[in-house]
């Protein structure tokens, strides 16, 4: 038996070489095969995910009531109760249950959740004001009539030789697409639909309803910036259905985000600037800084995807912002300042740029806002945006040798003179700040707001339209001495801070400053077909740019117009306007009880 132990094992015709081979290779086979079985079970926790959840959804299927049972069910309504920052001291509770939806599909019951008529109830003011927001002055009424004319003659001219593409080229009278939008089209009809219904241009915005209805499709492959889809499309939808609760808008609005969030698969959960929406890869601008992300667009996505929440009941939009948070919070911030250039991949600081302008600018705009929409509950934006104030005040804003306040940007250190078109809304985010600044500062905040209103009104001159960006620097005060800052693409933003300070203030000279921006429109940039940006602010012969970019029809006209209504139009006790002019409701967790017994809904 000794013997035999050692004694190789043979097989008739089989020489003792030729086994030890064979069983060489099968074991090599094995290998192979379970290696391969891992790396297929472990890339799927790489995908997308779109890709990943539709995977893990094809297990039995389990009710939403099962699975939100319990103590899971608890802890995520409990969150939900405490609007912005005070949800995140219950992440960690909430968190199982926000994964099992995820993984489970997230199908539409929860959808059906929303109590679109308690939201209204809750409205302080109807969203169109007593009488449509008609002002009492008649000069007012005339003014606003004529921006009503203006919004349908773009409208029209879009409809006649654009329609259903992005944009109108007015001069050439055809349509832009663009590659901004990822494949997606109907960008005006999207950014026009709030400004058609607060106008009352019925008809108008029945037919951009049903376009989107019937043609909007999401189901696009191509480069999108995350951002302009989130501001113009996300936010464009989500305030046509809070504004009317037609289903359509809640639907594709849904769908849009969820296509949104493959974004966030990072390191850090700090989103990338592209992503393709039908493959849900997403990737950094090649312009960007060693593949950074910027803060003017991962920092404005808060107010969106909160009520993306709101609508579909997954906690997975709220989850994804409030973690931009953490990781910001966690950073060092040079001096209090919030760099422009941040890696989603080591959550560190790429370059220490510093602009309220461009990169920079609704950052901040969405931390007030931020807490002004969680109807001032959320006290970690309300930390955060006061933080800022105070690092920009100390170091950004400056006075010129002609006395105009004016906010510079910081270049690791050094101070750039200069000031973007950009950056004139910040007049229109200060004065709304205001009040619920330290109470010895409050009224130094609405100084503060009208003297960069009054700085980027000086801008505007002098044909009465303002240049891409300005300098103070070498004798000049609030002027473009760069050929290429000289254009001007039928931008807001300073039409913005008039309509803000009218409401804060009612100084008429803000109104009178609008109607000086009403002409210059009218005269500069109004053509046979539409209207076009300019290239040249300063030039006496007008060459147009071709372009009647949709945001004019979401904010330009749309500011106009409510400066020259009265304040019930779209009330700001009511709502926040996202960064393109779309108007969200401000979310009242608790509903005054004269509101929750009111019979009817305003209308």
């Amino acid at each position: 038996a000794a013997a035999a132990a050692v004694l190789p094992i043979t097989l008739p015709g089989v020489s003792a070489s030729g086994m030890g081979l064979r069983l060489s290779q099968k074991f090599v086979f094995l290998l192979f095969i379970s290696g391969l079985v891992t790396l297929c079970f472990g890339a799927l926790f790489f995908l997308p995910d779109s890709v990943r959840l539709k995977a893990l959804s094809r297990r039995p299927s389990v009710s939403y009531e099962a699975r939100t049972a319990g103590r899971a069910r608890e802890e995520r309504s409990r969150a939900r109760a405490e609007p912005g920052g005070r949800a995140r001291d219950h992440h960690d509770h909430h968190d199982a249950a926000a994964r099992a939806d995820r993984d489970a599909g997230f199908s539409g019951q929860s959808r059906d959740a929303f109590d679109y008529g308690k939201l209204k109830k809750c409205l302080f003011k109807p969203p169109l004001g007593s009488d449509g927001g008609q002002p009492s002055d008649p000069q007012a009424r005339e003014r606003r009539d004529k921006v009503k004319e203006m919004m349908k003659f773009a409208w029209e001219n879009y409809r006649r030789y654009a329609w259903g593409k992005n944009e109108l080229r007015p001069l050439t009278r055809n349509g832009h697409i663009g590659n901004m939008f990822g494949g997606l089209r109907g960008a005006s009809i999207v950014d026009s639909l709030d400004t058609l219904y607060i106008m009352g241009l019925t008809q108008e915005f029945e037919e951009a309803k049903e376009w989107v209805e019937n043609n909007l499709d999401l189901n696009s492959n191509g480069e999108a910036s995350l951002f302009e889809v989130n501001i113009r499309y996300v936010g464009g939808l989500l305030s046509a259905y809070y504004l009317t609760g037609a289903e359509v808008f809640k639907k594709k609005v849904v769908e849009l985000g969820e296509k949104l969030l493959p974004a966030f698969n990072t390191p850090t959960g700090i989103p990338r600037g592209v992503i393709n929406l039908g493959s849900g890869t997403s990737w950094s601008w090649g312009w960007a800084s060693a593949g950074s992300s910027i803060l003017a667009e991962f920092g404005t996505l808060h107010l969106e995807f909160v009520h993306l929440t709101e609508l579909s009941g997954n906690p997975v939009f709220t989850e994804k912002v409030m973690n931009i948070r953490k990781v910001l919070n966690k950073i060092e911030k040079p001096h209090g300042l919030y760099p422009n250039f941040l890696s989603p991949v080591s959550g560190n600081w790429v370059q220490h740029h510093v602009s309220i302008g461009g990169l920079g600018d609704s950052f901040y705009e969405y931390l007030i806002k931020s807490y002004l929409m969680s109807d001032k509950t959320d006290e970690e934006a309300k930390k955060m945006y006061y933080s800022a104030m105070d690092a920009i005040e100390a170091n950004l804003v400056q006075k010129s040798p002609g006395g105009l306040t004016y906010i510079a940007e910081w270049r690791g250190g050094i101070l750039d003179h200069k000031m973007g078109h950009l950056a004139c809304f910040s007049g229109g985010m200060v004065g709304i700040g205001a009040d619920d600044g330290e109470l010895t500062k409050r009224q130094h905040y609405l100084d503060l707001a009208a003297e960069i209103t009054h700085t980027c009104h000086e801008s505007y001159s002098p044909t009465k339209l303002g240049p891409e960006a300005f300098r103070f620097d070498a004798g000049a005060e609030a002027t473009a001495t760069r050929l290429s800052d000289r254009y001007y693409i039928l931008r807001p933003e300073v039409i913005e801070s008039y309509m803000y300070m009218w409401r804060l203030t009612h100084d008429p000279k803000y109104r009178q400053w609008g109607w000086e921006a009403v002409e210059a429109l009218e005269h500069h940039c109004r053509v046979e077909a539409g209207f076009s940006g300019i290239r040249d602010v300063y030039a006496t012969t007008v060459s147009h740019d071709n372009m009647q970019q949709s945001f004019f029809l979401s904010e330009t006209l749309k500011y106009l117009y409510l400066l020259f209504s009265d304040d019930d139009l779209l009330s700001l006790e009511d709502w926040v306007f996202n960064t393109e002019a779309h108007p969200l409701p401000i979310i009242r967790r608790n509903c005054p009880p004269e509101r929750e017994d009111a019979e009817e809904a305003p209308e």
